[in-house]
């Protein structure tokens, strides 16, 4: 049931690529104004990153199965948010909650397997988790497509606030009591929030039939300026908003145990995780704001990543002081802990050159007009990386974790040279599906010992801590990896440009303008050529680091005879 939830929540992260257009024009944002749309995408990452680490620790200190369903709640109230959103700051914040939650899904759940199996059995559930989490980007795509083809994108979010709170209350129905049950069901506290959701969506929403009805109509009517929560019915949901806060740091049983979560979050040191996060955002912001197209950085890049470096500096300082620290003394102290950081961090860095630039690549060469079959170019990659997941957990239980993700990451090298060899009609023929294939097999095989070396070299309570920070390290390197690539595949580009006629030179006649076309195309094919042998490039050493590295992770089924041993 966590798997199903970690899937989903991976669809959601892929989900928004289609109905950005339409919620761009919810909040007022004009489509040719993209990058003002930025905070919707990083929004949602900062959640995702920034704030795992801390997710990761309480899940060690609280417990897995609380945490999956706090963070499925999380989920499901940024799904809300997002669903109701009428301008920009609370878009971003329904997609900041979302991805909090979506994010809490996954260290708790591989901490869950670590919990529920030995290490010599761990491999094919971790490839299971590791496979449903890839489905996602399968799916979620194709979600997104068939929900936009017959509803409004609201929906999408109401769907996700549908099935975030079944799965929490099925996977809190199928643990049992994780503490007993005292004292009564806090009615009032329930009233409260239910008057505060109905009364807040109506200020959200702003039905028109009620806003033209001459009785009802004035309960949304401002007492003063513009603001829709300025109003009696605004009025009514923050002052319920109020009494169920109070009512939920007071209650002796709340429907809603803050007070005990705060004090989780400050064992689990919260000044120390929040140091983190904002040196983690710093990095986020200074790449996933820029238009990688035109460069590294977006304008304020710098002082973002100088802001990251000064809560980094903090943090270590903080770590050499704390009595307990968000990241214990030695937790990554193993070679194979902290090495699978550095194999992640190459992994993900080689991993979105393709989710990025083979649909590029489909756009520039034979479907420059549809976004739909350029996509599902990239399904057939998307398509083997969960197969490859589930043989990796199989071949993780009988040989060494640097091995299979060696393999995996050679079989996605290969992938990426082969494509680096794609010409202008290469997809229109069957054969380019061998490489897409190849490759995301290989992607897929090494997930799963990577997240087996880290379990079985770190200590069982800081298990979720360690996965957050493979986590963690994967997404660096992927935003890290897409502006480095495509900064390396531009340079390329405008060198084969250099290189052409002047436009006006050659475009006096239909042919020749037809022919200027063919070239820039080629240039652009030039430049992912590029882009694919720098990924190659970082699957290598993200392959022999693992070699190198993973040397000593203990991962492997145990030989017959120390079963007969171990039995007696």
């Amino acid at each position: 049931m966590a798997a199903v939830a970690v899937a989903f929540a991976a669809a959601d992260t892929y989900v928004v690529v289609l109905a950005l257009p339409e919620m761009m024009a919810a909040v007022g944002v004009p489509i040719d104004q993209l990058q003002k749309a930025a905070p919707i995408v990083s929004g949602f990452l900062l959640g995702y990153v920034a704030m795992l680490p801390l997710i990761g620790r309480i899940a060690d200190l609280r417990g897995r199965v609380p945490v999956l369903v706090a963070a499925l709640v999380v989920f499901a109230a940024g799904s809300l948010l997002t669903a109701l959103a009428y301008d920009m700051p609370t878009m971003v914040l329904g997609r900041f909650l979302q991805g909090v939650g979506g994010g809490g899904l996954v260290p708790a759940t591989l901490a869950l397997v670590a919990d529920l199996y030995p290490v010599e059995r761990r491999g094919i559930p971790l490839g299971v988790v590791s496979a449903v989490q890839e489905i996602g980007s399968v799916l979620g795509p194709l979600f997104g497509a068939v929900v936009l083809s017959v509803a409004d994108w609201r929906f999408i979010f109401a769907v996700n606030l549908l099935v975030g709170l079944v799965l929490a209350l099925a996977i809190r129905r199928l643990a049992g009591p994780t503490e007993p049950a005292t004292g009564r069901f806090d009615w009032p506290g329930s009233l409260l929030l239910l008057l505060t959701l109905a009364a807040g969506s109506l200020v959200f929403l702003q039905p028109p039939p009620l806003m033209r009805d001459i009785t009802w109509g004035e309960m949304f009517v401002p007492f003063a300026g513009e603001s829709r929560w300025w109003t009696p019915v605004g009025a009514v949901a923050i002052v319920a908003a109020a009494l169920f806060a109070v009512r939920t740091l007071t209650a002796s049983r709340p429907l809603v145990d803050v007070r005990s979560w705060a004090g989780i979050a400050r064992e689990a040191d919260l000044r120390g995780a929040l140091l983190l996060a904002v040196a983690l955002s710093g990095v986020i912001l200074a790449f996933a704001t820029a238009d990688p197209r035109v460069e590294v950085f977006s304008d304020r890049g710098l002082w973002y990543l100088l802001g990251g470096a000064i809560a980094a500096v903090a943090f270590v300082v903080h770590l050499r002081r704390a009595a307990a620290p968000i990241i214990p003394t030695g937790a990554l102290r193993r070679t194979p802990a902290w090495g699978s950081l550095a194999v992640s961090f190459f992994v993900g860095a080689a991993l979105i050159a393709a989710l990025i630039d083979i649909p590029i690549f489909a756009r520039t060469t034979v479907y420059a007009d549809s976004q739909l079959m350029a996509a599902l170019v990239l399904v057939r990659f998307l398509v083997a990386l969960p197969v490859g997941a589930v043989v990796g957990g199989y071949l993780t239980q009988r040989l060494p974790a640097g091995v299979v993700t060696a393999m995996g990451m050679a079989l996605a090298a290969v992938g990426f040279v082969w494509m680096s060899g794609w010409d202008l009609e290469t997809l229109e023929h069957a054969g380019a599906t061998v490489p897409l294939v190849v490759g995301g097999f290989g992607f897929g095989l090494a997930l799963a010992p990577v997240n087996a070396a880290v379990l079985a070299s770190t200590d069982h309570s800081v298990h979720g801590l360690a996965t957050a920070s493979v986590v963690v390290a994967r997404m660096v390197g992927m935003l890290v990896g897409i502006s480095a690539l495509t900064t390396i595949g531009l340079r390329r580009y405008y060198a084969e440009q250099s290189d052409m006629p002047n436009v006006r030179e050659v475009c006096d006649g239909k042919s020749r303008c037809d022919a200027f076309t063919l070239l820039l195309k080629q240039a652009g094919i030039a430049q992912e050529h590029t882009v694919f042998l720098g990924a190659a490039v970082c699957a290598v050493i993200a392959g022999v680091l693992a070699l190198v590295l993973f040397r000593t992770a203990q991962t492997r089924s145990l030989d017959p005879g120390t079963l007969l041993r171990a039995g007696g």
